[in-house]
């Protein structure tokens, strides 16, 4: 079960730079034909499909019920990347927020 479970953390850190990527792929211009060419569309497009990847691993261990809020562990990552390196400021509600969705998938993630 542990196994599969930090399969899910793995899954959910690539979400997040899969995202930061897109994010940085829209940044390169204006124009779709700049984003189309960006190198960080392909990396986070990478990334989104070996955590779609894993996320199957993972379902092949643990329930569904708890594989899919784990998932939203990757919004943890998310307000981590975006605060240290977009730099984009946080807010005691996206503090708050973090902090539920960790303790609600340590709750689902622990129960047998």
């Amino acid at each position: 079960m542990y196994k599969y479970l930090l399969v899910c953390l793995i899954m959910t850190i690539f979400g997040a730079f899969g995202g930061l990527f897109f994010k940085r792929a829209a940044d390169t211009g204006t124009s779709i034909i700049n984003i189309f060419f960006s190198p960080y569309l392909y990396l986070g497009g990478t990334l989104y499909v070996i955590s779609a990847a894993l996320n199957i691993l993972a379902l092949k261990g643990l329930n569904y019920t708890v594989v899919l809020p784990i998932t939203a562990i990757t919004y943890v990552w998310t307000l981590v990347i975006s605060f240290f390196i977009l730099k984009e400021k946080l807010s005691s509600k996206k503090i708050s927020g973090v902090i539920l969705i960790i303790v609600g998938a340590l709750i689902l993630g622990l129960s047998k």
